[in-house]
């Protein structure tokens, strides 16, 4: 773009679901800080994320949260180039907050305002500590989300496959509450699957179809009637082993799907994207895909795996670079948005 700078702070909000998160991102790669406030232990009591409360969270901290993020980074409003906020997708009320955040602010100071996608900021979340080649392939694997992403080029996406039922993020948190375990059961049912054994079968459902998408309602469903029918008839069952069944069953799916779109595309980059990134088997899996395909695997540190706004900062430096802006008086937050459509 004419007159672009060499060194492009970034302030970065993003508020799609319970994290109330800001950062100050130089250049999409230099993280000069990046906080959030999560909102776990409030939502704990009920299993899950209410999104009335988790708007009236937002507003309640985001602005102090603008505050921390400036003071770590040893600046001031007046020092940031562009304000970057999360457009979509996500609950509306929760994107509200920070969107209207950003407008006031881009306004107000007069700086460019970036409306950024949130799996877009996942996918760049791993050019943060790494550099994206293209053509390169996303694994994207979140609450909301399950899609094999083509990166054709710098914010060029073509999603290949996505799930037709439940996003396995999702499929993690009802089998968590099988097991009683309290939310975020994701990362319980993924550190209790570390003790146990494969020992029930659970369907694969798509893993021989000659595309790349998902499915994971079905093995949702059989985990749910597996543990009625068990209790109905007095059986034990061990939860360990079943976090571990349903875990296999999982990461087999992804992992199999993946391996075939790397070496159907003949890419040599693969990146591993979203909250369920965290997940220790998923992570091993596909880190053994380095050795034996020949690929580079790019995964995110942890801190950058679940919804945070460094992400976005990252990736908000590229919509700055290809000239990519929003109007502030009339920007507003999309609850469904397509990831195609942002370089069109």
């Amino acid at each position: 773009m004419n007159n672009f700078k060499e060194k492009i702070n970034i302030l970065a909000i993003e508020t799609s679901c319970d994290e109330t998160s800001v950062a100050v991102v130089k250049n999409g790669k230099e993280v000069l800080s990046n906080i959030v406030s999560s909102q776990i232990e409030t939502h704990k009591q009920f299993g899950g994320v209410v999104p009335e409360i988790a708007s009236r969270q937002h507003i309640e901290v985001v602005i102090q949260i603008v505050e921390e993020a400036l003071e770590e980074a040893k600046t001031s409003l007046s020092e940031i180039d562009a304000l970057c906020v999360t457009q979509g997708p996500g609950l509306i009320g929760s994107l509200l907050v920070g969107v209207n955040v950003a407008k006031a602010l881009s306004y107000a100071l007069d700086k460019p305002l970036i409306a950024a996608h949130h799996i877009a900021g996942h996918i760049y979340a791993s050019n943060i500590d790494n550099d994206i080649v293209y053509p390169s392939l996303a694994l994207v694997v979140s609450g909301g989300h399950t899609e094999l992403v083509y990166l054709k080029d710098e914010l060029n996406f073509e999603i290949i496959g996505s799930t037709h039922d439940d996003a396995v993020g999702e499929a993690y948190d009802k089998v968590a509450r099988q097991l009683n375990l309290e939310y975020p059961g994701g990362p319980k049912v993924d550190k209790l699957a570390k003790l146990g054994e494969d020992k029930y079968k659970f369907p694969r459902a798509m893993i021989d179809s000659n595309d790349y998408n998902f499915s994971f309602s079905g093995m949702k469903s059989a985990v749910i009637n597996f543990v009625h029918n068990a209790n109905q008839r007095g059986e034990e069952i061990v939860p360990e082993d079943l976090a571990c069944s349903f875990q296999t069953a999982v990461v087999e799916v992804l992992i199999t799907k993946t391996k075939k779109a790397i070496i159907n595309l003949g890419v040599k980059q693969l990146i591993l994207a979203g909250g369920v990134a965290g997940n220790s088997e998923l992570r091993k899996q596909v880190l053994e895909l380095e050795q034996e395909l020949g690929i580079e695997v790019l995964i995110p540190k942890m801190s950058y795996c679940s919804d945070n706004a460094a992400m976005m900062g990252a990736v908000g430096y590229y919509y700055y670079k290809n000239n990519i802006f929003a109007n502030p008086l009339t920007l507003n937050a999309k609850s469904t948005l397509d990831l195609e459509e942002i370089n069109k």
